[in-house]
């Protein structure tokens, strides 16, 4: 069984002491593909090398907006000549987080909108990171008319959901689904089409149930499935195929 993990920061330093380990772990558990999403313009360089020197592991790169104290304006610029030399498959983690306060709105926007039209420009899909900000967010893709992307983690309404499919997105599932307490995104897996869905465990963070309170790793992927599964009624082997098929197909992963 393939399975793509759409969202994982192997690259932080949770996994320096055992990476090549979870690695392994990993592709045993059928975990072929997983995307590297960047968060800070210092990290591109670990983070390149991680995916040039690993099979099936492909970055993308962007200004996460909760390190937002963090980022330089060379760092915009920066992103441009970092996609031109090494043409990750997406620009990303970038995003609107309003649910810390200390976060400056305008700032994020103003962020955002610039990494927007850089992914345009490339004509590259975009991970977003979104906290309660999808109405804002909606209204600046449909602005910017970016070829797509999926909103990582996604816990909106349907509605917001049916508009990010609209625009052309997918949408993030991961450990929080494995939840009993996680109402809303039951009723988002039960109810949205399995081809807007794809799945990810953001890695080191969102641990599934199984797992609680313990560092995630992108091998507890496969716990998605069963979880899927019976929200679904659905054969786990066909959800497993059909968002493998969408992620591959949105990021033109080989």
């Amino acid at each position: 069984m393939q399975l793509i993990d759409t969202h994982c920061h192997l690259d932080v330093a949770a996994f320096d002491k055992d990476r090549d380990a979870v690695l392994g772990r990993a592709h045993t558990a059928g975990v072929t593909h997983i995307v590297v999403p960047g968060i800070s313009a210092v990290a591109w360089k670990k983070l390149l090398a991680l995916c040039t020197t690993e099979t099936g592991l492909y970055p993308a790169l962007g200004l996460h907006p909760m390190f937002l104290d963090s980022h330089h304006p060379d760092d915009l610029p920066a992103l441009e000549t970092s996609i031109t030399r090494h043409k990750p498959v997406a620009v990303g983690e970038i995003g609107l987080d309003f649910q810390l306060p200390a976060l400056d709105r305008g700032r994020q926007k103003t962020l955002f909108e610039a990494q927007l039209h850089i992914a345009r420009a490339a004509r590259l899909p975009v991970l977003l990171h979104v906290r309660k900000a999808h109405d804002e967010t909606l209204a600046l893709l449909r602005k910017a008319r970016v070829c797509g992307g999926i909103c990582h983690a996604f816990n909106g309404s349907l509605q917001q959901a049916r508009q990010y499919m609209d625009l052309g997105f997918k949408l993030g599932f991961g450990g929080m689904l494995t939840y009993e307490h996680s109402h809303r995104l039951h009723r988002l897996a039960r109810e949205l089409p399995l081809e807007a869905m794809v799945l990810e465990t953001d890695a080191p963070d969102m641990s599934p149930a199984s797992q609680h309170g313990q560092r995630n790793s992108p091998e507890y992927l496969p716990e998605l499935l069963p979880a899927l599964s019976r929200l679904r009624e659905e054969d786990a082997a066909a959800i497993a195929t059909q968002t493998t098929a969408n992620a591959i197909g949105l990021l033109k992963l080989t």
